[in-house]
């Protein structure tokens, strides 16, 4: 939001409660998505009706700022095609995950993305990580051993899928950060779009299967509400710094403990919870040091909760 002059007029109180909303949305699709998987609906097929309404979403807003070859202009079109393709992976193995392991785990092991990215950082974007930065991750991590032990989520492909959707998402955004010097917000979100609708619909069609009308329903919701949350989130976005509203995204959490008790009648596990907590703390410890290391300018934006 600017004014005639170009000077950014912030709404930090609108944006934490829009970001709020929009995570709340994404959380009631992580839901819809648990509730097809187990039903027996492909996560490819889904994954590809999907990004048939986010595509064709990208894409308007790239004719409404721009046009289309504008928005498709990079410096960097092999990073570009490789986040998109590590968004329709990380989307792929987290709907997977979602039939094999509780939802609140899911999205408890899902939470350790943004010290992935500390640590993907280091290689990929040059950036020197201290002593401090370092004991959150690897106090993170063991927070993730409380999730996964032997009298808790069992160890196996279900929890593979998750760290892998985590390890995916995060490489994600390191590459969106690097992108970022030379592309547009706007050009980042049309490869998003464009690449994630290709890819998946190619996967996709070969896993289509004709879908009852509770499905179809499910698949419905998700595809309209993905629209309006990012919709929400870029709105969000334009009122509030992406440093303020990141710590919001671990609302995630509370909204996933309370479907799995009032929809899968999923058992919590106390000792998760522990874990999920130690790992949101360290997180939240990683982002307060990025924010204090680098300018509100400089962020790359919050990292969007439910899968784009």
């Amino acid at each position: 939001m600017t004014n005639p002059s170009g000077a950014r007029h912030d709404n930090v109180g609108l944006g934490i409660v829009l970001a709020l909303i929009a995570v709340l949305v994404f959380s009631t699709q992580d839901a819809a998505s648990k509730a097809l998987v187990e039903s027996g609906v492909s996560p490819f097929q889904m994954t590809m009706m999907r990004f048939w309404a986010f595509g064709a979403f990208a894409l308007v807003l790239a004719l409404y700022r721009g046009g289309i070859r504008h928005a498709f202009a990079t410096k960097r079109p092999v990073l570009q095609i490789l986040r998109g393709t590590l968004l329709i992976a990380d989307i792929w193995m987290f709907a997977t995950a979602l039939g094999m392991v509780p939802l609140v785990a899911v999205n408890a092991i899902i939470l350790v993305y943004p010290l992935m990215v500390t640590l993907f950082a280091i290689p990929l974007l040059g950036e020197k990580v201290g002593v401090f930065r370092i004991g959150a991750v690897v106090a993170g991590f063991s927070g993730a051993l409380f999730i996964v032990r032997p009298d808790g989520v069992p160890l196996g492909w279900g929890v593979a899928f998750a760290l892998g959707s985590s390890a995916a998402y995060a490489l994600y955004l390191v590459l969106t950060r690097k992108v970022s010097a030379t592309d547009s917000p706007a050009t980042s979100l049309t490869y998003t779009g464009a690449v994630g609708l290709v890819l998946s619909s190619a996967v996709g069609v070969f896993h289509w299967q004709g879908l009852d009308t509770g499905s179809l329903l499910l698949v419905g919701y998700i595809m309209v509400t993905g629209v309006l949350a990012h919709g929400l989130m870029i709105y969000a976005l334009s009122m509030a710094p992406a440093s303020v509203l990141q710590p919001f995204n671990y609302t995630a959490l509370p909204w996933a403990i309370a479907f799995s008790i009032l929809v899968f009648h999923e058992p919590l596990d106390g000792l998760a919870l522990v874990g999920a907590s130690i790992i949101i703390a360290a997180g939240l410890v990683v982002m307060a040091r990025e924010r204090f290391r680098r300018p509100p300018s400089a962020d790359a934006g919050p990292p969007l909760p439910g899968k784009e």
